[in-house]
């Protein structure tokens, strides 16, 4: 029987040799914070919301399921809302769509129907394999438009943290043919189609933040998982992942959002700088640094202050005005 000190150094020669180890511990915590944060919101969905739930939008793949919300009236006037596909976080390696589906009830409430997708995890899958379901999930919720009560020619693409980034770079591939091209993904909407993207506390510099420097054990496993190779920094794909060197005046209208104290901050600072310089219509919702309480990643899903209820405010606005474009 292995003594606890031989079992520890077996471990660390095991996430030597393999990235799941570590994907697998930080999978168990994101998992623990993604139920606690639903729990959370749960007292503040407002009655009168419907739902189709566990879509298949690709048969063929087991983890190509999504939940779809919106207000209870269109089950029966056969209404189409403006469609907002929320792809929730969790570092490429952890989270699902039921860790979002109360805040998407939520945002329904506003007058939205509100897609929650879930899409496959490193490292079972790697990159850019997430991209291509989603960008499957929106042909889907395409051809599915009017039993799901979506409207197809207003679209908005949203996501947290890892889903941020997804966020954004499907996007690009919808209004960037070369980015697209680089990928390899064909994109299943036209650029008229995504009115929008609402972005929160994503990582849209997935380099050290340092030049020269280790990435963090964190950095090095998500990546690792990601990319599927140890040694990721030599993959051609990876400097795709730093969304920001690609992207072009058509990128959609934004809304972009972060804590003060995320340690992801300046990441979103920096999208909403590019953004501007390409005069791309951005709305912000930034901290001063100093501010209190400080504001930690994912600030926005907490409802029970006062800033959590400013972002939603603040999205919701800012859907209303692609609403009215």
């Amino acid at each position: 029987m292995l003594g606890a000190g031989a079992l520890a150094g077996a471990v660390f020669i095991a996430a030597q040799l393999s990235p799941w180890p570590s994907a697998l511990t930080i999978r168990l915590a994101f998992q623990i914070g993604g139920r606690q944060m639903n729990g959370a919101l749960a007292s503040r969905v407002p009655a009168g919301i419907a739902s189709q739930p566990d879509q298949s939008y690709d048969p063929k793949d087991p983890r190509a399921r999504l939940d779809v919300f919106y207000p209870a009236v269109a089950a029966t006037e056969r209404n189409a809302h403006m469609t907002v596909v929320w792809i929730h976080g969790g570092g490429f390696l952890a989270g699902s769509k039921e860790d979002v589906a109360n805040y998407a009830k939520i945002l329904a409430a506003g007058g939205y129907t509100v897609a929650g997708v879930d899409y496959s995890l490193a490292p079972e899958k790697t990159y850019p394999t997430p991209l291509r379901q989603v960008n499957a999930a929106l042909a889907f919720l395409s051809r599915e438009a009017a039993r799901l009560h979506v409207d197809p020619g207003r679209m908005v693409l949203a996501g947290d943290s890892a889903g941020a980034l997804i966020a954004a770079q499907l996007a690009n591939v919808i209004t960037s043919p070369d980015y697209a091209a680089t990928l390899g993904i064909v994109p299943t909407l036209r650029p008229k189609q995504l009115v929008g993207v609402l972005l929160y506390c994503g990582p849209y510099d997935v380099r050290p933040a340092k030049p020269g420097a280790a990435p963090s054990w964190f950095m090095r496993t998500v990546l690792w998982s990601y990319l599927g190779r140890r040694d990721f920094a030599d993959d051609p794909l990876l400097p795709t992942l730093r969304v920001v060197d690609y992207l072009t005046p058509q990128f959609p209208s934004s809304f972009i959002s972060v804590g003060n104290a995320d340690s992801l901050s300046s990441q979103s600072h920096l999208l909403a700088a590019a953004l501007r310089r390409l005069s791309v219509r951005v709305n912000t919702l930034f901290f001063d640094a100093n501010h209190v309480p400080p504001l930690p990643h994912e600030y926005q899903f907490n409802l029970q202050t006062s800033e959590g209820q400013q972002a939603l405010a603040e999205s919701l606005e800012f859907l209303a005005t692609l609403s009215n474009n």
